[in-house]
């Protein structure tokens, strides 16, 4: 049971990181984008499961494409079988062998075709569904930018363009550690399309987005870090 993700898991914590989120700071955009992150595991998970099934239609389609070119080979040399013992006509032998050739040409680029087709098929619908992770992974991205305590450190006034900071630094310490929970479970979540459906090109992209995710985790640890270190600082400005 430790050697696969759980899905169901993983949508279980989504949920209550959202309630977490949403207590902690009620109305805050951030709650709005861990309940679209949840929508999304949610949907990968129905998704994965449907792309892990095989599509019996396609390959029906593969095996009548294989039973006819059996048929048409079954017959044509019937009729070559036929034709020899009736006449030693080299130039008719060569013409069946030809067509015989043509056949099993044409019949193995139907079935490479068909085969392929459902490859395609399910590495498409992963990696559309990995690119609204990617998106959903830099809008978190986003919500953490202006969380930066180290413009509270330094001596420099607020210009009119400065955001406004209204979190304490208790307060940040949270929603920065909400930002990087919902970073690692994006991963889990991407992970899910490798998981079922173990492509390369999936598997790439699963990848890419599980690096982008621990490299904003990372700068996010950066500020985490900042704040501990000057915690009393930072608390002393809260309360003047």
């Amino acid at each position: 049971m430790y050697r696969t993700l759980d899905a169901t898991r993983i949508i279980e914590t989504l949920h209550q990181l959202q309630r977490r989120v949403s207590e902690r700071f009620p109305g805050a955009g951030l709650a709005a984008v861990c309940a679209e992150l949840t929508a999304i595991a949610e949907q990968a998970h129905a998704r994965a499961q449907a792309i892990r099934r095989p599509d019996w239609v396609l390959r029906g389609l593969v095996g009548g494409v294989l039973l006819l070119g059996l048929a048409l080979l079954v017959s044509l040399g019937g009729i070559m079988l036929s034709s020899t013992r009736a006449s030693d006509d080299l130039f008719g032998t060569l013409q069946g062998v030809d067509s015989a050739f043509n056949i099993l040409v044409l019949m193995g680029a139907s079935l490479f075709f068909l085969v392929s087709l459902e490859d395609r098929r399910k590495r498409k619908l992963s990696l559309q569904a990995l690119h609204e992770l990617q998106s959903i992974v830099h809008v978190i991205d986003m919500h953490q930018l202006t969380k930066d305590p180290s413009t509270e450190i330094g001596e420099a006034p607020p210009t009119e363009s400065s955001p406004v900071r209204v979190l304490t630094p208790d307060q940040m310490l949270r929603y920065l550690d909400y930002c990087s929970e919902m970073l690692s479970l994006a991963s889990k979540v991407a992970a899910l399309y490798a998981q079922s459906y173990p492509d390369p090109v999936v598997t790439q992209s699963v990848s890419n987005i599980e690096r982008t995710a621990t490299g904003l985790s990372q700068k996010i640890w950066q500020k985490i870090n900042i704040i501990y270190r000057n915690i009393d600082a930072l608390r002393g400005r809260a309360l003047s």
